[in-house]
């Protein structure tokens, strides 16, 4: 007896007939538990491809619901999920792939307090997550519980792949020993990502776990795949573990998980925005606008942004050119800034702070809290 039904032997035919599969690897990938974090766009054609391939038990991490502005990229989920927990609509795509695969649902936000207890019920994690703070959150519990990190990002057409703390390979903390600067690096909802690039990017993740689980061909161990969409190159940067990391090195110094926001010096869970003290709510900035003298607003979006949408009377100063055109502004005038978020109005309002403006405010939220709380029938991105 093969150990396969049947009807598994006919689903998994392509893998048996590969010598480098066979019935042995089959079962492998049978046996296998593995963990995404997150089912957006990188967890997606993960999940989908690692559950068509027979991967046994496929974990997933989220606590997000489907968004229209999701379904560009987040393949595993269609129009009539919106508004679905994400965890229940990649549960039924993927069941519908795959029906002899678990499914475990963990719909929580992965913290300090449970990030070791749920990576350590699988073999490998598959990083599809989009701020600072929790891919050093995973790292640190991967290496903790010696469990292979496959590593992905995305933005606009760049991505990365890689897989950390392999035994002997390098972790994150090697390669990025400290955060960037908070808001210095925008996310994917405010600099943009090509939908199609997730799904090059989480394949090559997905490829990578079968390779693993598999112990077949060469892991990206120690090796960073840099993917240019717009150029259509790949190209590879060596990576070496550092003996001096604090997490995986010969004497490491982190022995439990952190603070991850504090240390990343965000305010709060999946924001990355740089700290101002000074901010106006919409309606406030509403209220205000009808005054007999009100306040100068500056849009520091780029201009491809202040086509989509504009607050009325908002001057558009890309947040790029704000050094050079101070000048053009009344340091004297209250004045209220904002982009799509915060995060870039946040930087551009210390600019002009540092500038000598003593009345500077960001709208709290962005052109997207305005919207929320203010003008509904706008546009929104």
């Amino acid at each position: 007896m093969s150990g396969l039904s049947n009807e598994e032997v006919l689903r998994y035919s392509r893998h048996l007939i590969m010598p480098e599969v066979g019935l042995e690897g089959q079962l492998k990938l049978r046996s296998a538990k593995v963990l995404l974090i997150g089912a957006g766009g990188l967890g997606s054609p993960s999940a989908m491809y690692l559950a068509a391939a027979g991967v046994g038990e496929i974990g997933i991490v989220d606590f997000d619901r489907v968004d229209v502005s999701n379904l560009q990229r987040q393949v595993i989920h269609g129009t009539s999920d919106v508004g679905r927990s994400k965890l229940d609509s990649a549960e039924e795509a993927l069941r519908d792939i795959n029906p002899h695969v678990g499914v475990v649902k963990h719909e929580v936000l992965l913290s300090s307090a449970n990030a070791l207890e749920i990576v350590a019920g699988y073999d490998v994690v598959v990083d599809g997550t989009d701020n600072f703070p929790t891919r050093y959150l995973v790292n640190d519990a991967c290496v903790m519980q010696g469990k292979p990190n496959v590593y992905g990002s995305i933005f606009r057409f760049d991505g990365q792949a890689t897989v950390f703390a392999v035994s002997g390979g390098p972790c994150y903390r090697c390669l990025y020993p400290e955060p960037p600067p908070p808001g210095t690096v925008p996310s994917c909802a405010e600099g943009g990502v090509l939908g199609i690039l997730p799904g090059v990017v989480g394949l090559i993740q997905a490829t990578e776990v079968v390779k693993l689980v598999l112990g077949k061909g060469e892991p990206l161990v120690g090796r960073l795949l840099l993917y240019d969409a717009l150029n259509m190159r790949f190209r590879e940067l060596k990576i070496k573990r550092d003996p001096a990391c604090p997490v995986c090195g010969d004497e490491p110094t982190i022995h439990h998980l952190v603070d991850y926001y504090s240390f990343c010096g965000v305010p709060g869970h999946g924001v990355n925005r740089v700290p101002f003290d000074d901010e106006i709510a919409p309606k406030e900035l509403k209220s205000r606008m009808s005054d007999s003298n009100p306040p100068v607003l500056i849009d520091v979006r780029e201009p491809h942004e202040y086509e989509i949408n504009r607050i009325v009377g908002a001057r558009l100063i890309p947040l790029r050119d704000l050094p050079e055109r101070i000048g053009e502004l009344d340091m004297e005038a209250d004045t209220v800034v904002h982009c799509l978020m915060g995060s870039r109005s946040a930087e551009a309002c210390l600019i002009l702070r540092a500038a000598g403006f003593p009345r500077v405010h960001n709208l709290r939220g962005g052109i997207r809290a305005w919207i929320d709380e203010v003008e509904p029938d706008m546009p929104k991105y």
